[in-house]
């Protein structure tokens, strides 16, 4: 019998499955509704009144306003939508799921997104 929160293989992929997927319901709906334009626009405008429209859960809506992309996989994000989110910033999937740059990356490759706090990794 596998542990209730072991959403993590041993070889270090992420596992969503079932249970993930309806944990993360509403949050994954709200990030496919970022194919509308319109949609977009709003969410950048007021980012957590859109989460609210769309059901998500206090912690899920903290993690989304801090672009914390660990956060939300846990909290049942599925990686295909949370990249319709990553877009909104003109990040890639890539850029979104760096935290924080290593001490000892070239300072040319770092830049800040000019939506949150978080340094990103610039992907050529």
């Amino acid at each position: 019998m596998q542990a209730a929160n072991d959403s993590i293989h041993s070889n270090s992929t992420y596992r969503f499955d079932g249970r993930k997927a309806r944990k993360g319901y509403a949050l994954n709906r709200m990030c496919y509704s970022f194919n509308s334009a319109d949609n977009r626009k709003r969410f950048k405008a007021f980012p957590e009144a859109y989460c609210k429209c769309y059901g998500l859960s206090k912690e899920q809506i903290h993690a989304v306003t801090d672009m914390d992309f660990a956060r939300l996989m846990e909290l049942g994000g599925n990686p295909c939508y949370l990249s319709k989110l990553a877009g909104i910033y003109g990040m890639s999937l890539e850029e979104f799921t760096i935290s924080e740059p290593e001490q000892t990356c070239d300072a040319q490759a770092v830049m800040k997104c000019p939506y949150c706090r978080h340094s990103v990794m610039r992907v050529s």
